[in-house]
C-alpha cells in the first residue's frame, strides 16, 4: 500500500493508505528513518507510493496545520475500518467525537458503550493499538483521576501531554 513521510511543527509523520481509505498514520519518531521504518512496517510496505491522492494530500495539510496550532477535526476523516475490530471501530468513533480542547477518561468512554466502568481497561487496550493517532484523537483520553496514563505513540505520556497542551484541553497539575 502506498504511504508517505510529511514535515509537521513536531517532526516528520507518515501516513499510508489505499482506494478505501487511511491504513495507518505515524507521528514522528527520533528519526525521519524510524518515522518510515514504523509507518512501512505496519502495512507491510515497502518504499514510498506514486502520487499523492488529492484526499490524502488535503489530510496532509489539515495534520500540519493541527500541528502548527490551527486545531482541526478529524471526524470526517476516511479510514478504512477493515483494519480493526467492530470493538475497536466503536471505541475509535468515540474518540473522534472528543473534540480538541476537551478529554474522556477510559471508563466514560465504556459507559458510552453501554458497557460500564470495568471495561476501561478494554478500551484501553484499543487505544494502544489505534492504527491513526492524532487523527483518532487516542491522546484525548485519559485515566478517571485526569492523569496522562499510557500513550504507545512515539514519545509516550510526553507526547500526549503535548498534544494536549496545543489543543488547550485543562491539565492538572501534582
Amino acid at each position: 500500500m502506498p504511504h508517505t513521510l510529511f514535515p509537521t511543527a513536531f517532526g516528520t509523520c507518515g501516513i499510508a493508505w489505499n482506494d478505501t481509505g487511511l491504513t495507518g498514520f505515524q507521528l514522528p519518531e527520533a528519526t525521519e528513518e524510524l518515522t518510515d521504518q514504523h509507518i512501512a512496517a505496519k502495512d507491510r510496505l515497502t518504499g514510498e507510493s506514486g502520487p499523492t491522492p488529492d484526499w490524502v494530500q488535503a489530510l496532509i495539510t489539515r495534520v500540519q496545520q493541527h500541528l502548527d496550532g490551527k486545531l482541526q477535526d478529524f471526524e470526517q476523516a476516511r479510514l478504512d475500518w477493515s483494519r480493526v475490530s467492530d470493538f475497536q471501530q466503536a471505541v475509535y468513533r468515540h474518540a473522534l467525537a472528543i473534540k480538541p480542547g476537551y478529554k474522556k477518561s477510559y471508563g466514560e468512554i465504556a459507559k458510552l458503550m453501554a458497557l460500564g466502568n470495568e471495561a476501561a481497561r478494554a478500551v484501553g487496550v484499543a487505544l494502544a493499538t489505534n492504527p491513526w493517532p492524532l487523527i483518532v484523537p487516542c491522546h484525548r483520553v485519559v485515566s478517571a483521576s485526569d492523569k496522562m496514563t499510557g500513550f504507545s505513540a512515539p514519545g509516550g505520556v510526553r507526547t500526549k501531554t503535548r498534544l494536549l497542551v496545543l489543543e488547550g484541553a485543562e491539565l492538572l497539575s501534582e
